[in-house]
C-alpha cells in the first residue's frame, strides 16, 4: 500500500482487512511503531498493551481467515483511562488509583471485544475526568493543550496512533478536545451507550463518546457500542427507539439547519466566530438551507442548571474519596466537592426540573430543523498545559442529553484547528450523522498535524 497503515481510518482499515491487502497484525505493528516514534512528544498513553494487542490482532486474522465476521474485526481502538479494562490499570488520572486493576471490563469494552476490535491501550485523562490536566500535548503544537478531560483519546486519534478511541463527556470532554485536535468527536444521545464499568462523576450528565478522523468512522464505532444493559439502569429501556445501525447514508437533498449563537457566543475568539460564518456560507453555497435562529430565553440559565447538577452529584460521588484522600486530590477537585456539598437538595431537584423543561423546549425547537449548527469551543486550543480550555460551548447539549458531533472546519490564526459543532434531536442520531457527513464533505477540511 502507498499509504502508511497507521494513517487509515476505521472504514478504510476494515476494507483493507476484508480484501486481504494487509493483516490486523501488520496494522497494529505499524501503529505501535508510529507511537514509539512520536508519542514521546505527545504523551497520549498511560498504558500500552503492545504484546497483548499483537496477540489479539493475530487472533482476529485467524478469525477472518475462518470466515468469521465482526463490525470492528482487527481494528485497533484506544480507551480513556476512566474505563475499566480487565487486568489493565485504571488510574483515572489520580495517584489515589495508582494500584487500581479491575477484574472485569466495562460494558463498552466488552462490546468492542464482541465486535473484534483490538484494544491497544489506555489514554490519558484529566484527574477523575474533571479539570486538572494530564501530561498529554496537542499533536498540532505540543505547547498547546489537547483539551480535556478525554485528552489522550483525542490526541491519539489526531496523531494517527489509532483510528478510533473512546472518551466520556460530563460537560465538554469529547467535543472540545476533538475540536482542539482537529478530529471528529461524537457524543450520542444520552442512554444509547452503557456507562457500566466507567468512573461515575454525575449520574445525570455522564455520557460516552467516540473519537475518529471521519463522521462515517464515528458511526461504525458507535454502532458497535449501542444497546441496553441491565447493569446500567439509565441505558434506554425501549430498545425499539434505538437506531442500531448508525452508518450514515448519503442525503438525497440538502439538510435544513439552524445556525445558533448560543449564550456563550460572546466568549468565542474572533477567528472562531469568523470561521463559523464562513462555514455557514460554504454550506449555503453547497445548497444547504441554513437559517439564523435564536434559542428560547430559558436557555440563558442553562449553564447554572448544569453547574448545580454536576457539582451536587460530583460532590456526593467523591465525598468518601475526599474524606480519605483530600491531600492527594487537586485543589480544583476539592473546591468542586466543597462547593457541591453546600448545594441543597431543594436546589438540586429544582435544577433537575429545569433540565426537563429545557429538554422539552429544545425538542420543540429542533423539530423545525434536521440539525443545529453552533460552536464547539472558544477557538484554537489555548497555548498552555495548565488547563484544558472552556467547556461552555458544549454545556447546553450535554445537559439536555441530545446527540452532538464536531467536525474540523479550518485553522485559526496560530495554525491550530477550529471546529463546527452539530446538534440533533434526542434519539435522532442517525439523522445527525447523515447531516454531519453532508457538512463534512461540503466543508472539505483535510488538514493534518505538521509532523504527519
Amino acid at each position: 500500500m502507498s499509504e502508511a497503515l497507521h494513517h487509515l481510518g476505521v472504514k478504510a482499515a476494515l476494507q483493507g482487512l476484508r480484501e486481504d491487502r494487509f493483516t490486523s497484525e501488520a496494522l497494529v505493528r505499524d501503529c505501535l511503531t508510529h507511537i514509539a516514534r512520536l508519542d514521546p512528544k505527545i504523551e497520549a498513553w498511560v498504558w500500552l498493551k503492545s504484546e497483548a494487542a499483537l496477540e489479539t490482532a493475530r487472533a482476529a486474522d485467524q478469525h477472518r481467515r475462518a470466515g468469521k465476521q465482526g463490525a470492528l474485526l482487527g481494528v485497533p481502538v484506544a480507551i480513556k483511562d476512566i474505563i475499566d479494562v480487565r487486568g489493565v490499570p485504571t488510574r483515572m488520572g489520580s495517584p489515589v488509583f495508582e494500584d487500581n486493576v479491575p477484574s472485569t471490563s466495562a460494558r463498552v469494552v466488552l462490546r468492542l471485544d464482541e465486535a473484534g476490535a483490538v484494544i491497544l491501550g489506555k489514554t490519558v485523562t484529566a484527574e477523575l475526568a474533571y479539570f486538572s490536566p494530564g501530561k498529554t500535548r496537542n499533536p498540532w503544537n505540543p505547547a498547546h493543550t489537547p483539551g480535556g478531560s478525554s485528552s489522550g483519546s483525542a490526541a491519539a486519534v489526531a496523531a494517527r496512533f489509532v483510528p478510533a478511541a473512546l472518551g466520556t463527556q460530563t460537560n465538554g470532554s469529547v467535543i472540545r478536545p476533538a475540536a482542539f485536535c482537529g478530529v471528529v468527536g461524537y457524543k450520542p444521545s444520552s442512554g444509547l451507550i452503557s456507562r457500566s464499568g466507567i468512573l461515575k462523576f454525575s449520574q445525570t450528565l455522564d455520557q460516552v463518546g467516540v473519537f475518529t478522523r471521519g463522521v462515517a468512522d464515528a458511526a461504525v464505532v458507535a454502532s458497535a457500542l449501542i444497546g441496553r444493559t441491565p447493569d446500567d439502569p439509565d441505558s434506554l429501556s425501549d430498545f425499539a427507539l434505538v437506531p442500531q445501525d448508525l452508518d450514515p447514508k448519503p442525503l438525497f437533498q440538502p439538510p435544513r439547519l439552524a445556525a445558533v449563537r448560543s449564550p456563550a457566543w460572546h466568549l468565542a475568539d474572533a477567528d472562531q466566530q469568523e470561521n463559523f460564518l464562513q462555514s455557514v456560507a460554504t454550506l449555503r453555497r453547497a445548497g444547504t438551507s441554513v437559517e439564523a435562529a435564536v434559542l428560547p430565553d430559558a436557555f440563558q440559565l442553562a449553564h447554572d442548571v448544569h453547574r448545580t447538577i454536576m457539582h451536587y452529584e460530583g460532590a456526593r460521588t467523591f465525598a468518601a474519596l475526599q474524606e480519605q484522600h483530600r491531600d492527594r486530590l487537586s485543589a480544583e477537585l476539592n473546591r468542586l466537592i466543597d462547593n457541591g456539598a453546600q448545594i441543597t437538595e431543594a436546589a438540586y431537584y429544582a435544577a433537575l426540573e429545569s433540565r426537563t423543561r429545557l429538554q422539552s423546549e429544545l425538542g420543540d425547537f429542533l423539530r423545525r430543523y434536521d440539525a443545529l449548527l453552533t460552536l464547539p469551543a472558544r477557538g484554537e486550543a489555548p497555548a498552555t498545559l495548565e488547563h484544558t480550555g472552556d467547556p461552555a460551548f458544549c454545556t447546553l447539549w450535554t445537559l439536555c442529553g441530545v446527540p452532538a458531533l464536531t467536525i474540523p472546519s479550518g485553522l485559526g490564526a496560530h495554525g491550530m484547528p477550529l471546529g463546527l459543532q452539530l446538534v440533533g434531536g434526542y434519539l435522532q442520531d442517525a439523522r445527525l450523522l447523515q447531516v454531519a457527513l453532508w457538512c463534512e464533505e461540503a466543508i472539505g477540511f483535510r488538514g493534518n498535524p505538521p509532523e504527519l
